[in-house]
């Protein structure tokens, strides 16, 4: 009994009652309409049947009856109620058996994919985030499906991104710390000498994990869409200048030209002003940063429809095909042998495409392959 309760509780058992309602219901309203109206139906047609057989006039009407005996008429109409009555009994028992069994199979296409449905997000709610199902069953169900199935790849992508994060923060943090650890071990037993070069050493480390832990804060909050902007028109000549002025001198002091090209006439962007700035110094710095000497950057500026397009090309180390999906990921070096102190914590270009999404732009890299530069791209909206 718990059990034929449980199931005429859930989805497949609403639904056959539900069937089994509308099918009561309807047989109800065609017997009670067919036994109103059937004898009506029922004289009129004898009355044109007999008009036609004996030639009577037109006058004789429904009350053909009147001129037969009466137990004769009474058994006449009996019959027909009783044939009436046998011939719905006998087809409501057959439309009622067929109705049943097409709602037992309706029910079970709509309730075995919602049951999958029920299962599989237990099974992601326990951690198994590789759980997929099978899109079946009518369109709804089966944009249901695909839908579900889109997030739980979400979440295990999300699930892979954090433990990948806690690996890659882990990693980050244990070089500086290291590095301190030795040197005050090298101090407390007097191998290293307590000099300025050893408390500068200390301090830079110090500096790093400051900068990592300012870094992994604002990504965070760019990840998270917490990042708070003050967006208003800014010309995009003003852009370049501030971004040229930061790093002008780190261009001269590494003997890299940096050349600017920006278009007449730009339309003002819809930014904000500091985080677009933060955005192509970013990208110049990892131009700088990849491009041995002699080597060249541009800064290019181009309208492109109702946007403005920013392009950083260099000369540098390029980007392998295999690694040009990767690049805005986080902690993720092209080049593989640089260190934090050299190649930056890899979070710079994960922080830019956020920002640049954040103000309603697209950000992207290009490169002909390893050792033939590459361009990063982004575009802003112009202000309305």
């Amino acid at each position: 009994m718990t059990k034929l309760r449980t199931v005429l509780q859930g989805l497949g058992g609403q639904l056959l009652m539900a069937h089994l309602l509308v099918i009561v219901v309807g047989l109800g309203t065609l017997f009670l309409a067919a036994g109103l109206l059937g004898p009506n139906f029922f004289q009129r047609h004898m009355a044109a049947m007999a008009e036609l057989h004996s030639g009577a006039g037109p006058g004789m009407g429904p009350g053909w009856l009147q001129g037969m005996p009466a137990q004769m008429a009474v058994q006449l109409a009996g019959a027909f109620r009783e044939a009436l009555v046998e011939a719905f009994v006998l087809a409501g028992t057959a439309a009622l058996a067929a109705a049943v069994a097409v709602s037992l199979l309706v029910s079970q296409q709509v309730a075995s994919p919602i049951r999958r449905l029920a299962a599989a997000s237990r099974r992601i709610a326990a951690g198994h985030y590789r759980e997929r199902v099978a899109a079946s069953g009518p369109h709804e169900l089966r944009q249901l499906g695909a839908s579900f199935n889109e997030m739980a790849g979400a979440l295990e992508g999300a699930e892979r991104r954090r433990l990948e994060l806690i690996g890659d923060v882990a990693h980050e943090l244990r070089t500086p710390i290291a590095t301190i650890e030795g040197y005050l071990e090298g101090l407390f037993d007097g191998v290293v000498p307590s000099s300025e070069r050893t408390w500068a050493k200390l301090r830079d480390e110090a500096g790093r994990l400051h900068r990592l832990a300012d870094d992994l804060q604002q990504l965070s909050r760019a990840e998270a869409h917490q990042l708070s902007l003050a967006l208003r028109p800014i010309p995009p000549a003003t852009i370049v200048q501030a971004a040229v002025d930061r790093l002008g001198l780190d261009f001269e002091a590494k003997g890299i030209e940096l050349r600017v090209d920006v278009a007449p006439d730009l339309p003002v962007v819809h930014a904000d002003p500091d985080r677009v700035i933060q955005v192509l110094t970013n990208l110049l710095s990892n131009a700088l940063r990849y491009t041995p000497p002699p080597g060249r950057v541009e800064v290019a500026v181009v309208r492109v429809g109702d946007r403005v397009r920013f392009h950083v090309r260099d000369t540098g180390i390029g980007i392998a095909d295999v690694d040009l999906p990767h690049v805005f990921e986080r902690f993720f070096r092209v080049d593989k042998s640089r260190s934090r102190a050299t190649g930056g914590a890899g979070v710079g270009l994960t922080i830019a495409r956020a920002l640049v999404e954040a103000m309603g732009g697209r950000i992207w890299a290009e490169s002909a392959g390893s050792g033939k530069g590459a361009q990063f791209s982004f575009e802003l909206p112009h202000a309305r």
